[in-house]
């Protein structure tokens, strides 16, 4: 066997591989640099799931990074449990060829519970005085301590959020080198978000990213490096690409003003009763599945969402069929907004009635995905002392709400989900191994393939 190093750097385009990637763009040249054909939607537990299953969410069910649970009748974001991604894995399969493969997950989503030898992945403590305490959930579990001994806390807060940087990359990819050195497995997935922040912050055109691409450029060479020095073969690759965008849809509150979505007063504020209206939208970059509770209005629900601002299609089941989408979880219907547009999850119409967890970082409880969370409101005054006072009132055991986080959508310059209409813009994968590639691009399916490929071909 033949041991692999998947490098998942986060929003990373061909468009990118010039003078500010010096290292990544001499990694390309000395094999094969190709365009990857995603999957609607291309966004990270969808494509992750699809690459390491070789199937398309009709089969595999990650229809978004999260959906409406039918039983629980409740929206579930984010959760982390592998038994969620329907099928066997990439590991599962090649243990079956070679019972002595190893594989070692290193912050690849849906990433506890699996057959995976090793594990590594993001899991906060939450104590009940309100606190969010940065944590990793590993396997083994010793490795936990071991690695934050060595390494410092998992920097969460530089992951995700207004502070989110270049320091939880640098953490994940010397983890990386942790591993490797003492478990040697057969495969590594190692995750690098850093381009995901400025990304959607700036816009992939705003010249201030150029220091993100150095940054992580740096990170990856030197992650590369580790690994071919100790006989291991690099291959990168990115779930998707980051477009401009200048559009927010708010989509529930339009189905609200219909009178097709139904909302409740808790505490003078305002949450969604999403189970009791006609109809509404789970929201996820630049997709959005529409659950229709009155079936006998599916019709008329599409027809409304068509003519919303931004919307680019709205399909039903024959649609989803065609894009494999075709599975239980996902809505009655999928709206895909335009290259410049995305969909909040916005359902309020007044935003001193929006709820509490609106302006904090709260990916759990918030029904759809807010990159606002990505921003300190602009609007605070002295905004550092603010935060500061806050955690120290959490030190000190007091309940408090770490309220910074803007309404204002606009703010948001980039997003995904729509496969881009340029492959210049999406995602691209490099590899030394220029043989196993057939064709001027890859689907996100065959990486599945590719990768077996590359671990068991002489």
């Amino acid at each position: 066997m033949n041991c692999i190093a998947l490098i998942n750097v986060v929003g990373l385009a061909p468009r990118f591989l010039d003078e500010r990637m010096p290292r990544l763009r001499a990694f390309a040249s000395s094999g094969r640099a190709v365009p990857i054909e995603t999957i609607t939607p291309a966004v990270t537990c969808s494509v992750q799931s699809t690459m390491l299953t070789g199937a398309l969410p009709s089969e595999h069910g990650v229809v978004a990074n999260g959906w409406w649970d039918r039983d629980y009748a409740e929206p579930r974001f984010w959760k982390q449990s592998n038994q969620l991604v329907q099928g066997e894995k990439l590991w599962d399969i090649a243990k079956q060829r070679d019972a002595s493969f190893t594989c070692a997950n290193l912050f690849w989503w849906f990433n506890m519970y699996s057959a995976a030898d090793i594990a590594v992945t993001p899991r906060p403590m939450y104590p009940a005085d309100g606190r969010k305490i940065p944590d990793i959930w590993t396997n083994p579990a010793q490795l936990r301590t071991e690695l934050q001994s060595e390494l410092g806390q998992f920097p969460l807060f530089k992951f995700w959020g207004p502070m989110a940087g270049i320091e939880s990359s640098a953490w994940i990819a010397n983890c990386a080198k942790i591993i490797e050195q003492r478990f040697s497995p057969t495969l590594s997935l190692v995750y690098l978000p850093h381009l995901d922040y400025n990304l959607q912050r700036l816009g992939p055109e705003d010249a201030r990213i150029d220091n993100d691409l150095r940054a992580i450029d740096t990170v990856t060479g030197d992650l590369i490096d580790h690994y071919t020095a100790r006989g291991v073969t690099p291959i990168i690759l990115s779930e998707y690409g980051i477009t401009p965008v200048s559009r927010p849809i708010h989509i529930n509150r339009a189905l609200r003003k219909a009178g097709l979505l139904a909302v409740r007063d808790e505490l003078s504020r305002e949450i969604p009763d999403f189970a009791a209206g006609a109809a509404f939208a789970i929201a996820d970059h630049q997709i959005a599945h529409i659950y229709v509770n009155d079936a006998q209005r599916l019709n008329e629900v599409r027809t409304f969402i068509a003519t919303l601002p931004g919307v680019e299609e709205v399909f039903d089941a024959e649609g989803k069929r065609a894009r494999g989408l075709d599975h239980a979880r996902s809505g009655d219907l999928i709206a895909i907004s335009a290259a410049d547009a995305w969909f909040t999850y916005d359902f309020w119409l007044d935003d001193n009635k929006a709820p509490d967890y609106a302006r904090t970082v709260d990916i759990h409880r918030k029904p759809g995905y807010d990159p606002r969370e990505l921003f300190i409101d602009p609007k605070l005054t002295a905004p550092k002392a603010r935060i500061a006072w806050k955690l120290l009132k959490k030190k000190l055991g007091l309940h408090t709400l770490l309220d910074v986080i803007p309404l204002d959508a606009t703010l948001v310059k980039g997003s995904h989900g729509r496969p881009t209409d340029d492959p210049n813009d999406g995602p691209v994968l490099l590899t030394p191994r220029a043989a196993h590639i057939d064709g001027e691009s890859i689907r996100a399916a065959a990486i599945y393939e590719l990768l077996l490929t590359s671990i068991f071909d002489s």
